[in-house]
């Protein structure tokens, strides 16, 4: 029979033979004493009955961890690698005990609030518990007295560790949800308070646009008309205008114009403080058209009117006023569709909504088609035109209301300031003249105020002005920095 080669026999064999054999000599390697200076070693001749006895004392001593260091049982190059195994065993217990301690925190904090008696006793055990668990695995540390089981170890940590990462969403989930119900009712709240704000919103609304029973008292005859009056009137369909003109402003940015553009257009060479006082060029336009014929008596120059006596025509159109005041317009449209207030509709609004600004508002004419064909369509957009047109025909009918009548002005472009005929829009004017001159010649190359005496002047009238016997109205303009002419 052929003998086996050294070579045949697996390292892991060779290496569990030595293990075994230093095992089982570990008390014949430890036996030598010395005896009166002598060194006396034990005889190696062991009987059968006293070796089988020596060897279940070594095996039982290899049992005892705490007794035994991993030196004494294995050699240095069998040890490295099952050292390190039972470290990461070490490691992997140490993290799970401090995880168990973070979701005890968790714990502790959530029964904070609200208060829970009994869930922070429980989460203070806990984290006590835990601390001790980690004095004692650094006690086991300092003295190397690791475990030697170290899979059942590190299987045991896992499980711990994903029970207090589940046990800390849990938390957070609990958190979460009490977090949500307080943000509904914060919602549900605030629901309530935008409602009851719109419902105030619509109220004062209401009120504005009802002017019949805000521009005058009912009690209100025609010998006690006063200038007074009619400037309530004037005031109240101001309001109406520069609404109508948010809106028109509004539907032209829906539509891609070009704002500016469009402000350069109707007024040109005119050098704005802000950007958005270029909304005061659309109402200058709007009060244009609107107001254009108002010295007329149903803004048309008929002869019949010519013949009427004053009496008779002043008691015509206070009749008219008190007829349209309580009433809304398009109420009343609806009821009276040929009227003289319908006909100042139609025309006013074929006058100030151009062709093409319509076809960019609505895509086509179908308004302006309904309103040729003598009726009147149902939007919001000419609900608010209605409102506005309500106004200034009131504002018309209260002038003629008067003996003599309002007469209406306006001051031209480049005109200087006065504060008689004139209120300006635009308090920027007065302090780029007077305390900071250099900010209006900043405004535009092309203008300067060289001098400290430069005023501004009138770039164009926005709503006209109104005389009533020896009372003045002053109109609304927008002041400009003067050019230098040089």
């Amino acid at each position: 029979m052929e003998s086996v080669k050294p070579s045949a026999v697996t390292p892991a064999k060779s290496r569990l033979a030595r293990t075994f054999a230093k095992v089982l000599h570990i008390r014949a390697v430890t036996g030598v004493a010395p005896v009166d200076g002598v060194d006396k070693v034990k005889d190696n001749t062991v009987k059968p009955k006293d070796k089988f006895k020596d060897d279940h004392q070594a095996a039982a001593v290899a049992i005892k961890p705490p007794k035994v260091s991993w030196s004494q049982l294995f050699g240095k190059e069998d040890t490295e690698l099952e050292y390190r195994i039972s470290l990461e065993a070490f490691l992997a217990k140490l993290f799970a005990s401090i995880s168990t301690v973070k979701a005890s925190y968790v714990q502790l904090q959530h029964a904070q609030s609200p208060y829970d008696a009994d869930g922070i006793q429980s989460a203070d055990q806990l984290v006590v518990s835990e601390l001790k668990l980690l004095s004692e695995l650094k006690q086991c540390y300092l003295k190397k007295q690791f475990d030697f089981s170290p899979e059942k170890t590190m299987v045991s940590a896992e499980i711990q560790e994903l029970k207090s990462l589940l046990k800390t969403y849990e938390i957070m989930g609990k958190k979460l949800e009490s977090q949500l119900k307080l943000k509904d009712s914060e919602i549900i709240f605030l629901k309530e308070k935008l409602e009851e704000s719109n419902k105030q919103n619509k109220a004062l609304e209401k009120r504005m646009n009802q002017s019949g029973q805000l521009v005058m008292p009912d009690n209100v005859h025609l010998s006690g008309l006063s200038p007074s009056h009619f400037n309530t009137v004037l005031r109240h369909t101001v309001k109406s205008i520069r609404s109508f003109v948010r809106l028109m402003i509004d539907e032209l940015k829906s539509a891609g114009w070009d704002i500016d553009a469009a402000a350069n257009s109707i007024q040109p060479n005119v050098v704005y403080y802000r950007a958005d006082h270029k909304c005061f060029a659309f109402e200058s336009f709007v009060c244009r058209e609107m107001f254009d014929a108002f010295h007329y008596p149903n803004y048309s120059p008929a002869k019949q009117h010519q013949q009427q006596q004053q009496q008779q025509r002043q008691q015509l159109f206070f009749q008219r006023f008190n007829e349209l005041k309580p009433v809304k317009a398009k109420e009343f449209l609806s009821r009276k569709p040929k009227s003289s207030f319908a006909k100042f509709c139609r025309a006013k609004y074929c006058q100030v909504i151009h062709t093409k600004m319509e076809s960019a508002f609505f895509g086509d004419l179908s308004q302006r088609n309904v309103i040729n064909s003598g009726e009147f369509p149902d939007s919001a957009f000419f609900s608010s035109f209605a409102d506005m047109a309500k106004r200034v025909w009131l504002l018309h009918c209260l002038a003629f209301s008067f003996d003599p009548e309002a007469s209406i002005f306006q001051v031209n472009k480049g005109s200087r300031f006065s504060e008689v005929y004139m209120e300006s829009v635009a308090e920027e004017a007065f302090l780029s003249s007077s305390e900071n001159p250099q900010e209006s010649s900043s405004l535009s190359p092309s203008l300067s105020s060289s001098s400290d005496s430069a005023e501004p002047r009138v770039g164009f009238t926005i709503v006209p002005g109104f005389r009533i016997g020896k009372t003045v109205l002053q109109c609304l303009v927008y002041l400009s920095p003067a050019r230098n002419e040089s």
